[in-house]
């Protein structure tokens, strides 16, 4: 991907994160679409000193592109974008499945909460050549107002337990009443049932376990269907 043929604004927004940080874009086919998304290639420029093994909330999830991600983009690929059909996706990070989202049709909207992974995000879908995506710096704890959507996605966003009740929180401000919510994490993600366990009493569940194969080993990844309980 040339960088010289990002629009101005895109290339000022690139120039600003390569004075601190080293990038690469880094192309991601999924199915029809190829992607290419900008990822931070230097750790310990983006950890600022920090140490993950001490500290292991100090990691910067969004930096790298999950297995389960990678397994919510080439779902949502097989969805049906037309009619002008709204997505969210909640800690976007590098934007695969959201971005994947915008190539099959629909409208979406990349939400995080740090202005610089918002700026990452808007340099990939420019590069992707991606027009049908809005940005919205969002804090779980304190979220903005905003429209409800027909599709609310996320990838590996239930990390902490404390995060359950704002997230749910944000399900029901953002998620149309007909709307539909995919989930996807590492089966091994222990957080993930007790989360389920408290959607359930709002939320009609569905599951599917997928499985992606790298030279690293194979992940399972466990794809989650939540409709709202009427």
């Amino acid at each position: 991907m040339d960088p010289n043929t990002l629009p101005k604004h895109e290339q000022s927004l690139l120039a600003a994160v390569k004075d601190k940080y080293t990038v690469a874009f880094e192309p991601l086919q999924v199915r029809d679409y190829t992607l290419h998304l900008l990822k931070m290639t230097n750790l310990e420029q983006v950890l600022g000193g920090k140490d993950p093994l001490k500290e292991v909330s100090t990691f910067p999830v969004w930096v790298k592109l999950w297995e389960a991600a990678i397994v919510l983009s080439e779902f949502v690929a097989g969805l049906d974008g037309t009619g002008r059909k709204t997505v969210l996706e909640l800690g976007a990070g590098l934007g695969a499945p959201g971005l994947t989202a915008a190539a099959a049709g629909f409208l979406v909207t990349l939400s995080d909460k740090e202005t610089l992974v918002l700026d990452v995000e808007r340099i990939s879908a420019a590069a992707s050549k991606l027009k049908n995506v809005d940005f919205l710096l969002m804090d779980w704890h304190n979220p903005p107002k905003m429209e409800r959507y027909d599709v609310v996605i996320g990838a590996e966003v239930l990390f902490h337990e404390s995060f359950f009740e704002p997230l749910l929180n944000v399900l029901r401000t953002a998620l149309k009443p007909d709307g539909v919510i995919y989930l996807a994490h590492d089966v091994k993600r222990r957080s993930l049932q007790p989360f389920l366990k408290m959607a359930e009493k709002e939320y009609h569940i569905a599951a599917s376990q997928r499985r992606l194969k790298s030279l690293e080993g194979d992940t399972k990844v466990l794809l989650t269907r939540l409709q709202p309980r009427h």
